[in-house]
């Protein structure tokens, strides 16, 4: 059985990094974060699941973009928040 594409992969823009030092939310507020995640619709750079306050998945609840790609060295994976699942 071959699964269909993630319908949200049409989302997915050329962007580039607004805050390329590090999470946006967190270098405003002083927070820590572990990984960082980049938002493939609009160019956000937002703290993983495993920070203190999870900013890419409040981001792409918030604004509905739901695919990012992680923003770590030598990693080039994608994620969809909307299907929890690789894409």
């Amino acid at each position: 059985m071959t699964s269909l594409p993630d319908p949200h992969l049409s989302m997915v823009r050329p962007v580039a990094p607004r805050t390329p030092q590090g999470c946006e939310a967190c270098l405003r507020t002083g927070t820590p974060w572990l990984h960082l995640r980049l938002c493939l619709t609009c160019g956000n750079v937002g703290c993983c699941d495993s920070s203190p306050m999870r900013h890419a998945r409040g981001h792409a609840a918030t604004h509905g973009h739901p695919i990012v790609r992680s923003f770590e060295p030598g990693e080039d994976w994608r994620w969809c928040f909307a299907h929890e699942a690789m894409v």
